[in-house]
């Protein structure tokens, strides 16, 4: 389990979003309530990450199979100019682009949100803790075939190091304080 001393607050430009495997075939395989909430906080994660400058990586696990990221996150993706990156390891960190693009500008914290909690994501988050990143999962944009699996990815990636928070959480983090202008037009987003 993180030591408190490992939470520091999430910092919009030491902070970067990963968006692992939200794919066309595997989405049909979600409980439907567990993948519309994966759908909305993710949206919400990444429309806060555009006005509060975080960057975003995206992995996309056996695109050719797996099919491409489901089009409501693909159109904000696409919007931002972010382009998926392909894997074949259920762990992101196997992919060494992905590594790469999320070490740029040397972040100090990664939040993560995809499929499936109890395999990509779990592998995911245990390389990023294990590569020193502050590492938080989005219990509300995590989703597994079962909601079962989904709870123990969720246990997995909290003994390994990671943090589990809700999408709300981290967005009021990123933002800080009320306020701003950047408040303003964040806390829009969460209606």
């Amino acid at each position: 389990m993180t030591d408190r001393k490992d939470m520091k607050r999430l910092v919009p430009s030491k902070s970067v979003l990963l968006v692992v495997d939200v794919q066309e075939r595997l989405a049909p395989a979600m409980p439907k309530d567990a993948l519309d909430r994966l759908v909305k906080n993710a949206q919400l994660l990444l429309d806060a990450a555009g006005e509060l400058g975080v960057r975003v990586v995206v992995s996309e696990q056996y695109p050719k199979g797996l099919g491409p990221t489901i089009a409501p996150i693909a159109d904000r993706l696409k919007n931002k100019g972010i382009v998926a990156i392909e894997k074949m390891a259920f762990d992101a960190i196997g992919e060494p682009r992905v590594l790469a693009e999320i070490e740029k500008g040397s972040p100090e914290s990664v939040v993560v949100v995809g499929m499936e909690a109890h395999v990509c994501v779990f592998q995911t988050v245990r390389s990023l803790v294990a590569h020193g990143f502050a590492t938080y999962v989005v219990s509300d944009a995590v989703s597994s075939r079962t909601e079962e699996n989904r709870a123990l990815g969720l246990r997995l990636c909290e003994r390994a190091g990671g943090i589990v928070t809700p999408a709300e959480t981290v967005v009021f983090d990123w933002l800080e304080r009320a306020g701003t202008p950047e408040f303003k037009t964040v806390s829009r987003l969460l209606k």
